[in-house]
């Protein structure tokens, strides 16, 4: 029985070979023809693959061989993938990624190996990994996770049109160019973005049970949150009003984003430096937020409400988890992204003994900005030895139904149950596989939760319709030459802003002009002119 197996290897092997040399005779077309198929091939028979995997060992290396021959990747060799991923370890990280290891081995004839830097100090450990040179093959990177700087460092791989469209075929089909774009620095691409875009507005979650109780109206503005904000701090003792967390190193008020740059329609080029720019300004003309009168009134509006006790005098040293803070009853309202406050509202709806939470858009008929491309991504390691196989690994966890599906909920029946095609709902041991940078492969093959709240999917919906383009979207700011100016200027928001944007300052009129004073003297001049010039470049680029 031995010696028949062999002979039937060594006759599909001869076949198999035969098959390309007359395929190959067909031209170019039959090649993009394959090339195209690839994906589902390889997913039709992964089953049969997997039951007759010793049989046809031989058949498959030969296969390999021949599909290098004719411009395919070659997967003869087994090879041993390793993954830097940021947040911590899920629990039954063994046994999802045992399963997706049996479904890549019949796909690529890989397996991989994933390394957590856990949120605690990942920002520590991140380019420390990079600096060292250490070994691995692909790392989850975003416009938040220093994708710019080991772009520009050379810790990731410069990725070719060639590269992508022989190795990760279905998503250099599906990303948009403008995506494609979006990611580029210095016009070379270094990272696979995900392909799934978000409005990066933020909005704020609060206690409505609270705001029923003290009749007061739908909170829907700056006016009408400050009313509910002092309304709860005059009546509610033990609750602060506002809870915020700004001793992670940010250096804005949290509300910010929501009263500085949604409500004016402004840009934060980059939110480690104070300058912006006006979202429909064809010129792109770069200010310092901090030295406008859009500024100079929410300072008062900020001290008001600090006056009013709408927050902890200890706020700035705060270092509670808010969402936890406000399901046990402290705190009335925290601001955050859509997607994350969703989920509290879920979550608070499941529990009957909980809190009653609502999501409040302040800036409902304001411009909305899209994430760019770079808000969550994957990039190869610039010394990795098997760049053609992780390409080939990031697009299955984008585009194959079933890899995506696990990697990105876990094992059916036990993290999560399918809700048709496009749904799902969190299994009995969902906790075991979450909290970690699997959005690096976001796409349009994600699924919503079955008991997402309808608000949120109406306020997204609403936002969908006044998503704003403008010129500078796909603008990067480099900061090279700048680097030390914009680590000076750092230090100085976090000394001088916070405690002034806190109401922690008595005199605001004095309080701005040191901060002002401070940046100037750190560098913020320097700064905006180097970025102010590599904004016109870029615009005159486009023309």
């Amino acid at each position: 029985m031995k010696r028949k197996g062999q002979h039937v290897m060594l006759l599909l092997a001869v076949m198999l070979v035969m098959a390309v040399v007359l395929s190959a005779c067909g031209g170019d077309n039959q090649k993009t023809a394959n090339t195209g198929n690839t994906g589902n091939t390889e997913q039709s028979g992964a089953e049969n693959n997997k039951e007759n995997a010793t049989e046809n060992s031989a058949a498959g290396d030969a296969a390999g061989q021949a599909n290098a021959t004719d411009g395919q990747p070659d997967t003869t060799s087994e090879v041993k993938l390793k993954l830097l991923l940021i947040g911590a370890k899920p629990a039954d990280y063994d046994e999802v990624f045992g399963q997706l290891n049996t479904l890549l081995k019949t796909r690529i004839n890989a397996t991989v190996e994933a390394e957590f830097l856990d949120w605690a100090d990942w920002q520590q450990k991140y380019p420390l990994k990079f600096a060292a040179r250490e070994d691995f093959d692909i790392a989850f990177t975003a416009n938040w996770a220093f994708y710019n700087d080991q772009a520009l460092k050379g810790g990731f791989l410069e990725l070719t049109d060639d590269m992508l469209s022989k190795y990760a075929p279905k998503t250099w089909e599906a990303m948009p160019k403008v995506s494609w774009d979006q990611a580029k620095v210095n016009g070379k691409l270094y990272m696979v973005p995900n392909n799934n875009e978000e409005v990066t507005d933020k909005v704020v979650l609060i206690r409505d049970d609270l705001r029923q109780k003290y009749n007061l109206e739908p909170v829907n503005s700056p006016e009408t949150f400050a009313a509910y904000l002092k309304a709860i701090a005059a009546n509610e003792k033990g609750i602060n009003a506002y809870g915020a967390k700004p001793a992670d190193g940010w250096k804005w008020h949290e509300l910010d984003q929501i009263l500085l740059e949604q409500q004016n329609d402004w840009n934060l080029v980059n939110y480690d430096i104070p300058l912006a720019y006006k979202l429909d300004d064809a010129k792109g003309q770069v200010f310092n937020v901090y030295d406008t009168p859009e500024f100079k009134q929410l300072l008062t509006y900020y001290k008001d409400l600090a006056d009013n006790q709408a927050w902890s005098k200890n706020v700035v040293s705060n270092k509670n988890d808010v969402w936890q803070d406000m399901k046990a009853g402290k705190t009335a309202s925290y601001a955050q992204n859509l997607g994350t406050v969703a989920a509290n509202v879920e979550e608070a709806s499941q529990d009957e003994q909980g809190v009653k939470v609502a999501i409040a858009d302040l800036t409902p008929d304001k411009k909305k900005i899209g994430s760019i491309s770079t808000q969550n991504g994957m990039a190869v390691h610039a010394t990795s030895k098997n760049a053609e196989r992780a390409l080939m690994l990031i697009d299955l966890l984008q585009n194959d139904k079933e890899i995506h599906d696990l990697t990105m909920y876990g094992i059916t029946g036990k993290h999560y149950d399918p809700v048709g095609d496009d749904k799902f709902q969190p299994g009995p041991n969902a906790a075991n596989y979450t909290n970690f940078s699997n959005w690096g492969w976001n796409s349009p093959l994600n699924r919503t939760s079955a008991t997402f709240p309808q608000e949120a999917t109406d306020i997204a919906n609403g936002w969908k319709d006044k998503v704003y383009h403008f010129p500078l979207e796909t603008f990067v700011f480099d900061n090279a030459k700048v680097k030390n100016e914009v680590a000076n200027v750092g230090n100085v928001m976090l000394r001088y802003s916070i405690p002034l944007e806190y109401g922690l300052i008595k005199d605001l009129d004095k309080g701005q002009a040191d901060l002002i004073k401070q940046l100037q003297a750190a560098g913020i001049d320097k700064i905006r002119q180097e970025l102010q010039s590599q904004i016109d470049a870029f615009l005159a680029g486009q023309q």
